[in-house]
């Protein structure tokens, strides 16, 4: 049986000038821990930027070896997320931390995405 797991409810309701990041991730299972680790520090930190309204980290079992992670933040609009983006790309300069090389560096597959209300 394939189970979801939400974090921080509830459910986003949109305002019409919504932006949507939603990322997925297919995570090789023994590296699961490093990743989902990582993947709840970006999650607190967004919560605490302005114009984030809704976050989820979701994950469901992808095969016999991975598991598949979405990640999905609702912003009030563009502008908050762009603000956003910069504070992090600066908290991971700082750190020397690079997203790129640290999903490579685990084996897992990414697609990101920004969506808008249809």
């Amino acid at each position: 049986m394939t189970s979801t797991r939400l974090a921080h409810l509830p459910v986003p309701v949109a305002n019409p000038s919504a932006v949507f990041r939603i990322d997925q991730f297919v995570v090789p299972d023994q590296v699961l821990p490093a990743f989902m680790k990582q993947a709840h520090r970006i999650d607190a930190l967004l919560h605490e930027m302005p114009g984030c309204e809704h976050h989820l980290v979701l994950t469901r079992q992808h095969d016999a070896t991975h598991t598949r992670v979405l990640t999905l933040v609702q912003w009030h609009n563009e502008a908050g997320m762009a603000a956003a983006k910069a504070v992090v790309q600066q908290i991971y300069a700082s750190e020397g931390f690079e997203p790129s090389a640290f999903i490579q560096k685990l084996g897992v597959t990414a697609d990101f995405g920004i969506y808008g209300l249809a």
